[in-house]
């Protein structure tokens, strides 16, 4: 069961108790469920019972009792506990009935797992007429004389793209930067995340970015300068700017777009050469380092005769692979999140936590001694697999290069 599933259950639950008069309620349009933190409980937890309570004239706890019952039946839920003040922790059904058509779907999506698609986008954005200015008119071109070019154009309703927390996201949306190395940076993984999620992005700069900025970090631009006019903008990109842009140049490209990625907008980066170490307590190389896993896991798999088969992994691994399932499965709601909000910080944190997880559960998906492949084997590797799909693609996002070996 991924997260938006489980959210829909949550929601056929309040429903349920609303309809049977235990809860006198409107119920909402939409219910957060996220992973339990410090004294949590199972593999998702819901505050629900603490929305409701005021309006219900109930104590949280009593809203998380009456609920309870409606979710313990529910399909894929093995289990509810209460803790806390009312917060409902949920655990999920484990085995080859819950992993194995998630595990699929994302060795069919490959790295483009999690994106929107594009069947489902390109048919209502196909009616509507190209704004003027398109992606090749634009490109490199100083806009003091074209302030068209820096206005969004209103996204129609009927091409507004819903992200899985439900948070429209417009049909084209225009990301202006100042002439600052991280605010690019921050604008292009954006813009890549908005795509994934259907929408049209134009990126424009106040001035033309520096060519060293370029040369080491990659980034570009549909558009650089100030209109001659003012234009409206649907985001104004502007990150905490980095203190030595020369210290930011000699991390090179996968470290330096990590370095401005990994915190939050509003944190100061570190240009420190922390980020390119090979050890544990870089995450950077974690990441990575998994990512790489992943592929010599294949490999060695080659070599031992079997290839990938999605199904049960087999009850002695179950607390290797339930982490990893739950992060995988999260994997597309953390990149509508990350779009809507425009924070790929959320993308890097998330991916370190795949990779920690992976790390965790790969030296299960190999025979031992002379052990000989199972189908347990195959399924572990399908797993393995997976898991490194999502590290590549997400790591693609962000515009850093995922290592065959390393």
């Amino acid at each position: 069961m991924t997260p938006v599933e489980l959210s829909r259950t949550v929601l056929r639950a309040v429903r349920r108790a609303v309809d049977g008069g235990e809860l006198r309620v409107t119920v909402p349009e939409k219910v957060s469920v996220t992973v339990p933190g410090a004294g949590g409980w199972g593999d998702y937890a819901t505050n629900i019972a603490l929305q409701l309570a005021r309006p219900a004239g109930e104590t949280p706890r009593r809203v998380a009792e009456l609920l309870r019952p409606h979710l313990v039946g529910a399909h894929g839920v093995s289990g509810v506990e209460i803790t806390g003040p009312g917060f409902l922790n949920i655990r999920l059904m484990r085995g080859s009935a819950v992993s194995v058509p998630l595990v699929e779907e994302i060795l069919q999506r490959g790295p483009r797992y999690g994106f929107v698609d594009e069947a489902a986008v390109g048919a209502s954005h196909a009616a509507l007429p190209e704004p003027d200015g398109s992606r090749d008119a634009l490109a490199g071109q100083h806009l003091s004389s074209s302030p068209d070019a820096l206005t969004c154009e209103p996204a129609p309703s009927s091409a507004t793209a819903l992200t899985r927390e439900h948070t429209p996201i417009p049909y084209l949306v225009q990301l202006h930067a100042p002439h600052e190395p991280r605010a690019l940076v921050v604008m292009e993984v954006v813009a890549r995340l908005l795509r994934s999620q259907g929408s049209l992005v134009r990126t424009s700069c106040a001035a033309r970015p520096e060519p060293e900025w370029l040369a080491v970090l990659g980034v570009d631009v549909d558009a650089y300068g100030t209109p001659a006019a003012p234009a409206p903008l649907d985001v104004n990109v502007r990150p905490v700017p980095v203190p030595d842009p020369a210290a930011l140049l000699t991390l090179g490209r996968d470290a330096a777009r990590w370095a401005l990625l990994h915190p939050a907008a509003h944190d100061r980066p570190r240009l420190t050469a922390e980020h390119l170490v090979q050890r544990e307590s870089n995450p950077l190389f974690r990441v990575r380092y998994a990512y790489a896993r992943t592929r010599a896991i294949s490999r060695n798999a080659a070599d031992l005769g079997f290839t990938a088969q999605p199904g049960d992994v087999q009850e002695d691994t179950t607390p290797l692979v339930a982490p990893l399932l739950t992060h995988l499965a999260d994997h597309p709601r953390l990149l509508a999140r990350a779009a809507a909000h425009h924070t790929p910080d959320l993308l890097a944190r998330h991916l370190v936590a795949v990779a920690d997880a992976t790390l965790v559960f790969l030296p299960a998906a190999l025979p031992l001694g002379d052990e000989k492949p199972s189908a347990a084997h195959r399924a572990r590797l399908a797993l393995a697999e997976a898991a490194g799909a999502v590290l590549a693609g997400g790591l693609s996002l962000l515009g850093i290069d995922a290592p065959q070996h390393l």
